[in-house]
């Protein structure tokens, strides 16, 4: 039962399940837009993705664990630092590397079954391709953006706006601008999250000369980055009000504003020099995402 729980533990349950979410959100837009959904093409998509990114957490797991002890390893959370499920007493740093091989290898075959079943085109392809090389750049050297800063942006954009685009288009229809009008603000929100993510680990990864984004743009810029791009992700969320994004599903959305600003209150709390409660940050932070990309997609499937 250890070995299980250590298992889970280095698959990050809860950046699998986000990304889950934001698949079912590009599929509501689907629903919204038309009523039908090909459930062979939104599993095989799903599983798809799924082992895309489980190999994603292994491969990191496993050259990350190379590069640094298992006292080094720092606090982890759900989205960020080492899962901490690896090292003495553990399960065998050898564990993770075949996990992430057996999980390209399906990957592959899912990949010409899918193949098979639908014509890709140019979009999609592209839409596969970059989910791929952006998970495989972001753990394996000598890439490993996870390591360099820009692994967050990458992950944002990946998850922001390809996931749900990869669910959209594998039912068959073209790019829809609602698709752009969701991307933005999902994204931005998904980079405001890791940024509240990394400020517990901020003073071991300077110590440890770790270069995550935080540490590359600063604290003080980071809170700043983060509180406009909270603010920012609900302005433009109502923009695209403005611009067609349907009121049934937009004014759902700003419920979960009141829980953003929760956040920029606790970061700013934090800037004056208050004692920070690092846990409730965190979970105040993955809620505005997850609470904002799941009213999203309640939104669209119930209209």
């Amino acid at each position: 039962m250890k070995s299980v729980r250590l298992f889970v533990q280095l698959s990050r349950p809860m950046y699998i399940l986000s990304a889950i979410l934001l698949y079912l959100l590009g599929a509501s837009v689907v629903h919204y837009l038309s009523g039908l959904i090909d459930w062979t093409m939104f599993f095989l998509g799903l599983a798809w993705l799924v082992l895309v990114m489980l190999s994603t957490q292994y491969l990191n797991e496993y050259f990350g664990t190379s590069q640094i002890s298992n006292t080094q390893a720092g606090k982890h959370t759900p989205f960020s630092g080492a899962s901490a499920a690896i090292g003495d007493g553990k399960l065998p740093r050898i564990v993770a590397l075949w996990a992430g091989l057996t999980c390209l290898a399906i990957v592959a075959s899912l990949s010409v079954v899918i193949l098979q079943l639908i014509p890709f085109t140019p979009i999609l392809s592209m839409i596969f391709g970059l989910i791929l090389m952006g998970e495989l750049l972001y753990a394996l050297p000598p890439f490993r953006l996870v390591s360099s800063g820009y692994g967050e942006l990458v992950m944002s954009i990946l998850v922001g706006g390809l996931v749900p685009a990869l669910a959209f288009l594998l039912q068959g229809h073209d790019f829809h601008r609602i698709l752009l009008m969701i991307a933005f603000p999902l994204t931005t929100l998904h980079i405001a999250m890791l940024l509240a993510l990394e400020f517990p680990d901020y003073a071991s990864d300077l110590v440890q000369a770790k270069r995550p984004l935080l540490v590359r743009i600063g604290w003080q810029r980071g809170m700043i980055i983060h509180n406009v791009f909270i603010l920012g992700s609900f302005v433009i969320l109502g923009l695209a009000f403005a611009f067609g994004l349907p009121l049934e599903v937009a004014w759902p959305v700003f419920l979960a504003f009141p829980v953003g600003l929760v956040q920029i209150w606790m970061m700013n709390r934090i800037a004056e020099g208050a004692k920070p409660n690092w846990n409730l940050l965190i979970l105040v932070s993955i809620s505005t995402f997850l609470l904002t990309a799941y009213l999203l997609t309640f939104a669209f499937w119930i209209h």
